[in-house]
C-alpha cells in the first residue's frame, strides 16, 4: 500500500469520528446509525449491553431523552490494517446538561464532564468508511 494510500485512508476514518461526534451532538439519530455497517456492533462508553445491528443501534439512540451535549473527540490514531479495513483509538470528554425550556444555555449536570475512550473497527463498504465495532468506556467521571 501507498504511503499516499494509508494518508487517505487516515483522513477517512478520522473524519468519520468527527462526524460521529457532530451528528450525536446534533442528535441526528437516523445520520449517527448510517454511520456504521448494517452488522455493527456498538458498545456505550457508559456501559450497558452492547447493540448489534445498524437498525437496534438507531433504535437505542432514538430510545434516550434529549440533552444538551458536546462531544470533544482528541488524541485520535488511526492503524490501517489494509485498505478495506482500519482501527483507531480516540479519547472523548463529554460536556452534557439539562435542556432548558427557554432556549437558555443549560445547567451542568452532575454526571458532566464524563472523561473516556473510544476503540473504532471501521471498514470500507459500498456506502464508503462505516463502524463495523465502536466500543467505549469511561476513565472517570468527576
Amino acid at each position: 500500500m501507498s504511503a499516499e494510500t494509508r494518508r487517505a485512508i487516515e483522513a477517512d476514518c478520522t473524519r468519520l469520528i468527527n462526524l460521529y461526534a457532530n451528528l450525536n451532538d446534533a442528535q441526528d439519530w437516523q445520520a449517527v446509525a448510517q454511520l456504521y455497517a448494517e452488522d455493527a456492533l456498538f458498545r456505550r462508553p457508559s456501559g450497558g449491553d452492547p447493540v448489534e445491528g445498524r437498525e437496534a443501534i438507531l433504535a437505542s439512540f432514538l430510545a434516550r431523552a434529549p440533552r444538551a451535549q458536546r462531544h470533544v473527540i482528541a488524541n485520535t490514531v488511526v492503524d490501517v490494517v489494509s485498505e478495506t479495513e482500519a482501527t483507531a483509538f480516540s479519547a472523548i470528554i463529554l460536556y452534557q446538561g439539562d435542556l432548558t425550556e427557554d432556549g437558555s444555555l443549560p445547567t451542568q449536570s452532575a454526571n458532566s464532564p464524563l472523561v473516556g475512550w473510544y476503540r473504532d473497527r471501521m471498514v470500507l463498504t459500498g456506502e464508503g468508511w462505516k463502524f463495523a465495532e465502536r466500543a467505549g468506556g469511561l476513565d472517570f467521571r468527576p
